[in-house]
């Protein structure tokens, strides 16, 4: 990560309810939910569907089972319908915890 990019200092899953917190270096504290990651997922399959015209539906009990880090990079996300494909750098991560 460069300098002027945030990174994170805390990454907690909460298993009850499938959400990702994540405390930034920048101060930010984002609460993503299960659904809104499911559905900002930009897997080739996930990303092809959208230029399909059918772009990926998350279900509103979505949810985040694992976590998986991907070197330096980001996190894989695993959600409890299965869906393992996507890997979330911490960059787009932090663009999504932005209010």
């Amino acid at each position: 990560m460069s300098a002027t990019t945030a990174w994170p200092l805390d990454v907690t899953l909460h298993a009850a309810s499938g959400r990702l917190d994540v405390l930034w270096s920048d101060g930010l504290l984002g609460h993503l939910g299960g659904a809104q990651l499911r559905a900002a997922c930009k897997c080739a399959a996930c990303e092809n569907g959208r230029r399909t015209g059918r772009p990926p539906v998350a279900a509103a009990d979505a949810a985040v089972t694992q976590l998986r880090p991907v070197g330096d990079m980001g996190l894989q996300l695993i959600f409890n319908d299965g869906h393992d494909r996507g890997i979330y750098p911490w960059a787009y991560l932090h663009e999504l915890s932005a209010p």
